[in-house]
């Protein structure tokens, strides 16, 4: 059996702010319930193992867990976050834009535009 190695600190701190910054974007829409916190844990759990793999992916962390998250809402909770750009009766879900590369940001696919920084959704 081979013993797994402790994730090096700088990934440990990376997987830490990744899973802050999306529970702060679903603490915004009030939607930080304990079933969906799980959701978040189990992507966490998830994005750990690969950036163990590619250590210099640790700044795609927090965009990774936002698509993530946003997959498993899809079927439980609908599409998340809504797009507060585009009214009308059809909603539709902000993209996690780059979608690998760091300083991802939610952007409405329709309009192109740039609605926050993954994390800062409450201040949109």
């Amino acid at each position: 059996m081979t013993e797994q190695q402790p994730t090096p600190p700088a990934l440990e701190q990376a997987l830490h702010t990744a899973r802050a910054l999306v529970l702060a974007d679903l603490a915004a829409d009030g939607i930080a319930e304990a079933e969906i916190v799980s959701l978040v844990e189990d992507a966490v759990s998830h994005r750990r193992w690969w950036v163990e793999q590619w250590p210099e992916g640790a700044s795609f962390l927090a965009g990774l867990v936002a698509q993530d998250v946003q997959d498993a809402l899809l079927d439980r909770y609908g599409r998340w976050p809504s797009c507060p750009v585009c009214s009308g009766s059809e909603r539709h879900a902000l993209d996690v834009e780059p979608e690998l590369g760091p300083d991802p940001h939610w952007v409405c696919g329709r309009t192109a535009t740039a609605v926050a920084p993954v994390g800062k959704l409450g201040r949109a």
